[in-house]
């Protein structure tokens, strides 16, 4: 590879995400950046991020369009350092020949003078990168790298299609065939027996999926690599592993008849990002959870007439109801933390249910990307003012998209206000890993007996779904009823918390 290019490819995005759809690009060939400078967008399965260059240079070339889906590792852009001719280092140095999952360790020249705290950091996050520390793309830039702003204005997403992952654009080296482009996420697991048999980590989890074992697999790429079609091959003909996949048929055309409904096709949406993400989330806490469900209605008037008060008297800094609920969730966990953990089953097949030393609650948002689960640090230890600060936060930064995976990964439990879309109550799927997760519906005026007499009264229902492993129906009601209980008497509540 000449030393006059740089190939910056996708980095390891964190929490298990492999690949990413190139919302936007910022840059342009021929654009002169920096380092630390945006170079794209990209939305995750977790979250929308600009990617920063860690090289400075001029852009020789964009490997992908808007629209389109990249796998970690594969190249995202190349640039050519200050005073290298971008057309002769593009030729000298194709994009597929550089190892997936690697960068040009080579120092960056920035064409702008840099602090020695600069450079280094920047050195660092490329080291991290490379070793796919999983630190790479949220907030890895370096202090005061970046003099400039974009050099070209965004531009709209295109339209939702059918993605075409063409591979990375290079120009071909008069030399034997190259080596094909490896699977996406390539690490280093090797298999017996076999030269280079490395496996991707999504290869591998299709094969674990299905029961299907790598060592019967004869790859078809380079050296005996295991590609994904291999392992396919094998999941739909256990005879011969080692055969090519049957031909996939294009999708319908938008018009055409759908032979099991007689209907046209209207459209034809890809499942991905977010919406892949909940599709997949769902459906393993349904595979996996032997969930039970209970609720009880509540009468919370008293709660709607305490904040009134305290909103007359501080008309700007009163929280919201959720944040009260939230609050006396909280203090409910720590009364029943048996629905405050997590169940696992362990390498050797023995069942742990685990525990934690504090809180993380997460919350509910519909974002316009669909359904995601910010989650408040640290809950256990705030007031209902600062959770209500912090919910308003990461309510925002997630209909934003610039929520990190941290933010929306690490809730031990869920609280979801359902109410807000008009509805009572709801059978609630639980966000797994998780075991519990409280509903809240909408609060409406019903009749109530109140002391022998009939009152109108604000009333809610609240759910709880729970793991039935982790605790009985004695425990996951007293919860309910602690957090209720809490409701129809906040003030004495809060003050017993």
């Amino acid at each position: 590879m000449s030393s006059d290019m740089q190939v910056f490819k996708l980095p390891d995005l964190g929490e298990g995400l492999t690949e990413a759809e190139l919302v936007n690009w910022l840059v342009a060939v021929g654009d002169e950046i920096v380092v630390d400078q945006p170079i794209a967008e990209v939305e995750t399965a977790k979250s929308m991020v600009e990617v920063p260059s860690p090289y400075a240079g001029t852009v020789a070339e964009l490997h992908g369009e808007a629209g389109q889906t990249l796998d970690v590792g594969k190249p995202l852009i190349s640039i050519a350092r200050v005073g290298a001719s971008v057309g002769s280092s593009a030729a000298a140095a194709p994009a597929a020949s550089v190892p997936a999952g690697s960068v040009d360790p080579s120092p960056v020249s920035s064409g702008v003078d840099a602090s020695p705290a600069v450079q280094a950091a920047a050195e660092t996050y490329r080291t991290e990168e490379k070793a796919g520390s999983g630190n790479v793309l949220i907030g890895y830039g370096t202090p005061g790298g970046a003099t400039g702003g974009r050099t070209r204005p965004r531009k709209a997403s295109l339209a939702v299609v059918e993605p075409v992952v063409s591979e990375p654009r290079s120009v071909p080296e008069p030399v034997a065939t190259p080596e094909p482009v490896l699977e996406p996420a390539v690490a280093g697991t090797r298999i017996p027996g076999k030269l280079s048999a490395v496996i991707s980590p999504l290869v591998r989890k299709m094969a674990r999926d299905h029961g299907v074992s790598l060592d019967a697999i004869e790859g078809s790429g380079a050296s005996g690599l295991i590609m994904r079609k291999d392992v396919e091959a094998a999941i739909s003909s256990p005879e011969a592993p080692a055969a090519a996949p049957a031909p996939v048929s294009s999708p319908a055309a938008e018009g055409a008849v759908d032979a099991r409904t007689g209907l046209a096709v209207s459209e034809r949406k890809p499942v991905r990002g977010v919406r892949k993400a909940v599709a997949a989330n769902m459906a393993r806490s349904r595979t996996e959870i032997p969930e039970a469900t209970v609720w009880v209605d509540v009468d919370a008037t008293a709660l709607l007439d305490m904040r009134a008060e305290l909103k007359k008297r501080a008309p700007h800094d009163t929280p919201g109801l959720l944040a009260f609920i939230a609050r006396f969730v909280t203090a409910g966990l720590k009364k029943y933390p048996a629905l405050n953990t997590r169940f696992e089953t362990t390498s050797d097949g023995s069942q742990e249910i685990v525990g934690f030393d504090g809180i993380n609650l997460g919350f509910a948002a519909q974002t316009d990307r669909g359904l995601v689960v910010p989650s408040v640090r640290n809950a256990h230890g705030m007031s209902a003012r600062e959770l209500d600060a912090e919910i308003r936060r990461l309510t925002a930064v997630a209909r934003e998209g610039k929520a990190t995976p941290t933010e929306l990964g690490s809730g031990t439990f869920t609280l979801n206000n359902y109410g807000v879309f008009g509805v009572d109550g709801s059978a609630a799927i639980i966000n797994y890993p998780e075991v519990a997760m409280l509903g809240v519906g909408r609060i409406i005026d019903k009749p109530w007996v109140v002391n022998g007499e009939l009152a109108v009264r604000k009333v809610t229902e609240l759910t709880l779904a729970f793991d039935h492993r982790v605790c009985d129906g004695e425990t996951a009601a007293g919860f309910l009823r602690y957090v209720a209980d809490a409701i129809e008497n906040p003030g004495g509540a809060l003050v017993d918390m």
